[in-house]
Formats: C-alpha cells, structure tokens, sequence
C-alpha cells in the first residue's frame, strides 16, 4: 500500500524519470575530464580556471560542476563567493582514468554506445530484437569490428570490460572452492583481469585466455607483464575453433549474449573439453526465481534486448543450461554486489 504522502506527490516518478540526465551529467564529467583534471592539480579550481583548461564555456562547465555536487561525485567550497571544486573520495576511486578500480572506461561505453541503443527501446521490445542498425547505421558484428579495427578503441573497450572485475573479482574466485582445478580457460577472458584474480588465491592454477586474435595480441601488448607466468594466451574463437581440454572453464559475461541454442553449443563444447571431475564456472547477472528482481539485473536484461541475441537469466534457467547439456551437481552462489556464479561439475 501506498502511503498518502506518496499518492500527493509522486517523488519516485520524478527521480525516474530524470535517471537518464544523471547518467549523462556523470558521462559528460567524465568524457571531458573534470575528473581528472582536479585528481591531477591536487587542489580545489574554480569553474572558470576547470572550463579554460578543459576548453569549455564557464557557464555551461560551472552548471555541470555543480549538479556533480548534488551528485555527491564532487565537493564545493565558497571564497568570496566563488565556488571551488575538488573531487571527493568515490570519484578519484572510480571516476579518474588513472585509478585502478575506474569506471572511467565504462562510462565511455554506456554513453557512446548504450545510450544510443537505449533509444530504440520501444522498438526492441515491440520486434525482440539488437537495436544496433537503427542506432549506429550497422549490425552489432560491423559495430564491433569498428571497434577492433582500431587499437586505441580496442584497448578503451578492453578496460571498459576489465574494470567490473577490478571491483567484483575477488568475490568470483571465492565463491567456491576452486583449488582443485589447477588448468583453467578463462573463454573470452579479454585481458585475464578476472584470471589474476584466480591465480593469486590459487597458487597450482594456471589459467589459458582464449579470445579473439585482435584482443589476445592487444592484451599482450598493453595488459601482460612478464611476472604473470601462470596467465596464458590462445588465439581462437570458441564457437568455431577447437577448445582444449581443462580441469575447469570459466564462462564469465558470455552466455547472456546468446540465444539458447548458442548457448547450449558453446556448452556441449565445453563439456567435451572437460576433464572427468572437472567443472564450469558461469558468471553473469542473476535474476530473482520470480523475476521480481534484482533491478540491475532486470535493467541488465533489457540492455541485453537493445544489444544482443542474449538476456538475464534465473538459476533454475541457467541450471538448466548445464543440466541440458550433461553437467551434474550445479550450485549457485549469490553476492551483495553485481553478479552471481554458477559452478557445474563434470
């Protein structure tokens, strides 16, 4: 039941409803670099000396800076009347390119390619289908090889898909005991961000990335260092080409892009590879049983409407993939944060 005060004015309607300007204030702080500017100078800047350096009007920069404020992503202080702005402590974190746990990357990708799709919504959900075509005037494969053709737009996309790990990894490796599994497949395991997680509370695993020879020879370049000697590279796609045989494979951010004949080949695949004994590790956003919730997951889902072939799935329907597909005494783990995991054994 609703209380009167709720019925009078309809609060929540209002913060819905201006959820998406939000959004874009946080993209627009970031893209032009009010961020990392104040992280770099170390001192609070007026609007006027932050719009000369970041090559903006001062009345346009001085509106964005203070609705950051409301925000809570930036800190004010009044001189003689003038504001001065410094970063508070969540945006050095998670809004300075630089830091190790940015969403910098993230952000980036949401307002040049998710916001985009997101506008289409009505028409994904009345036809079932990727808005890509509409949005960018290409098919989600043509957008995505625009995206690897160049190595700069490759490497900001491969950042923008570490960084959840960089924040929810630790949580994945540890949801099970996974120390009897010492050669793992990270599939499409970019950079093998969520592999350094492993390696390091596993010390017997060695994980193999595959991925796609663009990513592989990418992450190599600018996101290996010679001390990671447990992390190795495959070039390969794994739908199509042969996935060696492992003790375990993890299959994180992969199945909800598909369909669920996608899914249950790119499974079938993996349960051949596998060693008896072994097993597979799904990571993804978790519906409730009910579909009641969580938010970011159902969010996530329509995301995935916009986006791809794929959507967010229960436990129970996921534990059905891998069921399907001979794997045996599933158990699913639940976290506070993002994303949740699914373990099935071989």
């Amino acid at each position: 039941m609703c209380s009167s005060k709720e019925l009078e004015f309809p609060q929540i309607f209002i913060e819905y409803y201006h959820g998406f300007s939000i959004s874009k204030t946080i993209f627009t702080a970031c893209e032009l670099g009010v961020f990392d500017l104040l992280h770099e100078v170390q001192e609070p800047l007026s609007a006027a000396t932050i719009a000369s350096r970041l090559s903006t009007s001062e009345d346009g920069m001085e509106r964005l800076l203070d609705a950051c404020v409301g925000l809570k992503l930036l800190k004010v202080e009044l001189k003689n009347n003038k504001g001065y702005y410094s970063n508070t402590d969540v945006s050095t974190m998670y809004m300075v390119k630089s830091s190790p746990k940015t969403l910098y990357y993230m952000a980036m990708y949401f307002s040049k390619v998710s916001y985009m799709c997101w506008h289409f919504l009505p028409q994904a959900v009345r036809e079932g289908k990727c808005q890509y075509e509409r949005a960018f005037g290409k098919s989600s494969k043509e957008l995505f090889e625009a995206i690897y053709r160049s190595e700069e737009d490759m490497t900001n996309f491969i950042h923008f898909m570490d960084s959840t790990w960089n924040i929810c990894g630790k949580d994945i490796v540890e949801a099970f005991d996974l120390s009897e599994f010492h050669t793992v497949y990270d599939l499409g395991g970019c950079t093998g961000s969520l592999a350094k997680q492993l390696v390091s509370t596993y010390k017997e695993s060695t994980v193999t990335i595959m991925d796609l020879p663009k990513v592989v020879q990418t992450a190599k370049k600018h996101f290996v260092t010679d001390k990671e000697q447990q992390i190795h590279f495959l070039e390969g796609d794994f739908f199509n080409d042969p996935i060696p045989e492992a003790d375990l494979f993890i299959v994180a951010r992969i199945i909800h892009d598909w369909t669920e004949e996608k899914c249950i080949k790119l499974l079938t695949k993996v349960y051949q590879s596998c060693r008896p004994g072994g097993g597979v590790l799904i990571v993804e956003l978790l519906l409730n049983e009910d579909k009641s919730g969580p938010v970011i997951s159902q969010l996530f889902s329509l995301h995935m409407l916009v986006h791809t072939e794929g959507k967010e799935r229960t436990p129970s329907e996921y534990t059905k993939l891998l069921t399907d597909t001979g794997f045996r005494d599933i158990k699913v783990k639940v976290f506070g944060k993002m994303y949740g995991a699914i373990l099935g054994r071989k």
